[in-house]
């Protein structure tokens, strides 16, 4: 008799924007947005965009859900693994890489404006606020001031 395992579901992957700012000279912040599904506190992250690096589908998730546009580092700072649930129900595993965005402004409108709440936040009050542990941990690393 053979016995039949079931093949573990290959992890999707998802790029995602730790955008943060200094405020005054020595505390950083970080920006949380609300996802629409559940309202619960995460960073800007999304599915890979054809034709563009992961620093830059990063960039354009932050911009097209939270408004803000600046500088981001081409390598991943590290990652975190989650569940997604998909418009038909399905649950996938995704595997995000996590870019750090240091944000020079925000735009007046953008594609995802009043279906998601922002909220700046200081680096240790975030790490808190976000349900994922390892997010947590990736946001502490983050230096006090840059």
């Amino acid at each position: 008799m053979t016995s039949r395992k079931k093949k573990a579901p290959a992890k999707r992957v998802q790029y995602a924007a730790l955008p943060y700012r200094r405020k005054g000279k020595s505390q950083t912040e970080v920006l949380l947005v609300t996802s629409r599904e559940t309202g619960r506190w995460i960073i800007p992250k999304g599915w890979p965009l054809k034709g563009k690096s992961p620093h830059k589908s990063a960039a354009r998730e932050a911009r097209d859900e939270a408004g803000v546009v600046g500088r981001i580092n081409r390598r991943s700072i590290g990652s975190f693994v989650y569940q997604k649930r998909l418009k038909g129900g399905k649950v996938v595993v995704c595997e995000v890489q996590v870019f750090v965005l240091k944000v020079k402004r925000q735009e007046v409108s953008w594609l995802e404006k009043g279906e998601r709440k922002l909220k700046w936040m200081p680096r240790s009050k975030a790490a808190k606020t976000v349900g994922d542990s390892v997010l947590g941990t990736i946001i502490r690393a983050l230096p006090k001031s840059k």
